[in-house]
């Protein structure tokens, strides 16, 4: 068993940074860092998409801090709750079949140990909530569900939307809340991290610990950063700054961000001390230093995941792809077997667009061209044969295609 520790500047860095609430009270639970007790405490991550992205890293850090301080942390993949998925605001999600739930779920540990360390003297567990969720019989679910009242699962702003809007809420979607809950009674913890969104089945949770366990559930909720593209990031959509991405599509991905989202990005994105982010802020706001600001921002977010050397690597990329323009003089070449696709078709192949809608709104933008031209109509035919075409993604992505 790994031994406590209690540094103050790690329990101070997890109690403030990138925190949004804790629940009941920081206080109540920093005397809980400070008492020298070895907790438990875990995230869960539903596997409804196959990227984790630096949205996810915000909690994945702050599990970092607590293996630091020899606390027993838990990386639980709800492969079980993802075949309900979680509520969403606007519609019913589809259900996922369990081919679909490893798929997504296959490079995650890899991705993950980027930030956190699965081995050592403290290493971080990697669970799955299908071995205790599949195991509940109609008589656990009964007494699940008769913890909580109707009432109380329609404060849920996305339900209340969704009836106001006269859009469907299935039952089994009630079920969610209580088996991301189960999570933290099976699992006997005694804190759950998670982004915002997750506030309401987080505090479920708390309620069904105090139910079955007798026991406080802390919950740190983390302050969330939507995409460059101004959306959620999500790993549906598969749009935001990917633990998966090379160094380069990081740095370029972070660049896209807009002047305004700087200082959250530097404080929720990157290790950069906060003293010196406040200085930043002073700057940004006398105008001063916006493109040098926003330069560390990308090359601190790679520097967090991808090391020092590949930040390095990804600034120049930049430099010389967007602001000098230049075509990279080394472009990865895949081979495909087919001749005729379509344009559509081919950018889901090479892995530039995530589905055949983003591939069309990449169009749409004006953001594709093959051979240094512009494609702008989403039903173009590519016929390729054995000389190479070159595709190109935004100012910055490159791929070289023959048969």
């Amino acid at each position: 068993m790994s031994k406590v520790i209690v540094d103050k500047e790690l329990i101070e860095e997890f109690l403030t940074r990138g925190v949004d609430s804790i629940y009941p009270s920081v206080d109540s639970f920093r005397k809980k860092l400070y008492s020298g007790e070895r907790l438990k405490i875990y995230q869960g991550f539903d596997p409804t998409g196959p990227y984790l992205h630096v949205g996810h890293a915000i909690g994945i850090r702050a599990m970092r801090i607590l293996q630091k301080l020899g606390h027993e942390v838990i990386f639980l993949v709800g492969d079980f709750t993802a075949k309900v998925g979680d509520p969403d605001k606007d519609i019913t999600r589809t259900l996922l079949s369990d081919e679909e739930i490893e798929k997504n779920m296959a490079g995650w540990k890899e991705q993950a140990s980027q930030l956190i360390d699965f081995k050592g003297e403290n290493p971080v567990l990697f669970k799955r909530n299908f071995t205790w969720l599949s195991k509940l019989k109609l008589d656990d679910l009964i007494k699940l569900m008769s913890q909580i009242t109707v009432q109380r699962m329609l404060e849920r702003d996305m339900f209340k939307r969704r009836i106001e809007e006269n859009n469907p809420v299935r039952l089994h979607e009630f079920i969610y809340p209580l088996m991301q809950g189960y999570d933290g009674v099976a699992m006997e913890v005694d804190m759950e991290i998670g982004g915002t969104d997750q506030t309401f089945n987080m505090l479920v949770g708390r309620d069904l610990s105090r139910a079955y366990l007798n026991k406080e559930k802390f919950v740190r909720t983390n302050k969330m950063m939507d995409a460059p593209d101004g959306r959620t990031m999500s790993k549906t959509k598969g749009n935001g700054i990917n633990l998966s991405d090379t160094s380069e599509d990081m740095y370029g991905k972070a660049m896209s961000y807009p002047d305004s989202n700087i200082i959250m990005g530097l404080e929720l994105l990157t290790n950069v001390p906060m003293k010196q982010i406040k200085e930043i802020g002073q700057e940004i706001s006398r105008g001063e230093n916006l493109m040098q600001s926003k330069k560390l921002m990308a090359y601190e977010i790679v520097k967090m995941i991808k090391g020092d050397e590949a930040a390095k690597k990804a600034e120049e990329y930049f430099q010389k792809t967007v602001q000098d323009k230049e075509i990279p003089k080394e472009i990865k070449l895949i081979t495909v077997k087919n001749s005729n696709w379509s344009i559509i078709d081919l950018l889901v192949k090479i892995g530039f667009a995530f589905s055949k809608g983003e591939a069309r709104r990449l169009i749409e933008q004006k953001g594709i061209r093959i051979n240094s031209e512009i494609i702008s109509d989403p039903k173009t035919e590519i016929i390729i044969g054995k000389e190479e075409i070159l595709v190109q993604r935004g100012k910055r992505q490159f791929l070289k295609i023959k048969k």
